[in-house]
């Protein structure tokens, strides 16, 4: 089975090119632009990882990270920062 990995990003370019290397890797990638959007991509498909960028719209990355330990406290998370 392919790992699912999901990626939390407002800014589209550094999203785009963290999907184009986890792709490229053999893995599959969801998207999401703010932190709500990556909170009900991880409720409703359960990735085998998240990578949070830490200010985000709405929810932030640290908000979104505790929210997906309620959630499932198994998945691995990364949270990036500029």
């Amino acid at each position: 089975m392919t790992p699912l990995i999901l990626i939390a990003e407002d800014d589209a370019d550094i999203r785009g090119l963290l999907r184009l290397y986890l792709e490229g890797d053999g893995f599959k990638v969801l998207e999401a632009e703010d932190g709500a959007k990556a909170l009900e991509l991880a409720r409703t498909h359960s990735p085998d990882m998240a990578i949070l960028d830490i200010m985000m719209p709405g929810l932030n990355g640290l908000e979104v990270f505790e929210r997906i330990r309620q959630v499932d406290a198994e998945i691995p998370v990364l949270i990036l920062s500029s």
